[in-house]
């Protein structure tokens, strides 16, 4: 949903999201998903809307996320992991659909050791407003009443995700630091951001000049999530799974891959 934007300074520190849109599927003995792959210098978050989807990774982590579930993973110096359909899930069939965002990791912090973050539902601060909810992913935010929620998502750098829904023709506000990045995707319905219409399955980015955001739904509900976060001022280098800051990085990624450094994952 970046488009050309991906993996560029203009959207830092975010690199790249897409938006997987409710589909269903049939009853399979195998789950369907992605399998072991690797990925290093950033990190990638997951959140379900609908089915579920069952992580694990050659750092020994392992678990299932279903709906409003978040799964924050950082790749740091190197993991396989896979991403597939719950086995129940995929037994019996059903609509699944999802978003994923990938992050990115400072040069400080490109090698650390991989950290897998389930976030569940319940641990999710909502914050309602006149119109809609939002749920903190991470970062903070403040209610009408002056309450400040803050989500439950560890992040390296200063960042925040909103995952938002609106009534039809309600409108959601709240600030943002000025200098920051700020993205508005839209994932259903239609809305207005900054004067312009946005339709769902596009991104909007805000001006950074700190006026904050302001969303308004057009005519029917709608569902967004606003990525707001400090870029990192610093070159980006990638190639297929890995981000980092200099191709002779990459080069040393994928041989380290390539020898088996960055662990195994075996077939279950």
């Amino acid at each position: 949903m970046f488009g050309d934007l991906a993996f560029t300074a203009a959207l830092s520190p975010f690199l790249m999201f897409d938006w997987a849109a409710p589909t269903p599927f049939a009853p399979s003995p195998v789950p369907r998903g992605v399998g072991a792959h690797p990925h290093r210098g950033f990190e990638t978050v997951t959140l379900v809307y609908d089915g579920v989807v069952e992580h694990r990774d050659s750092a020994g982590h392992a678990g299932a996320i279903g709906p409003g579930d978040v799964q924050w993973m950082t790749a740091g110096s190197g993991v396989l992991h896979e991403e597939k359909h719950g086995r129940a899930f995929a037994a019996r069939g059903g609509t699944a659909s999802m978003a994923q965002l990938w992050v990115n990791l400072p040069a400080a912090a490109k090698m650390t050791a991989p950290r897998y973050q389930a976030i569940v539902a319940a641990e999710i601060p909502t914050v309602t407003t006149a119109g809609g909810r939002v749920r903190v992913v991470a970062g903070t935010l403040t209610d009408p009443a002056g309450t400040v929620h803050v989500g439950p998502a560890a992040t390296v750098t200063p960042l925040s995700v909103w995952d938002g829904t609106l009534g039809a023709d309600e409108v959601f506000a709240a600030p943002v630091a000025a200098g920051w990045t700020t993205l508005v995707a839209v994932l259903d319905g239609a809305v207005r951001v900054g004067g312009s219409r946005v339709a769902g399955g596009t991104v909007a980015l805000l001006a950074s000049d700190g006026d904050g955001v302001a969303i308004a739904a057009e005519g029917e509900d709608a569902r967004f999530l606003v990525l707001a976060g400090e870029p990192i001022a610093e070159p980006i280098a990638h190639y297929g799974p890995f981000v980092m800051n200099t191709r002779e990085e990459l080069w040393m990624a994928m041989d380290d891959f390539q020898s088996g450094r960055m662990g195994v994952l075996e077939d279950v």
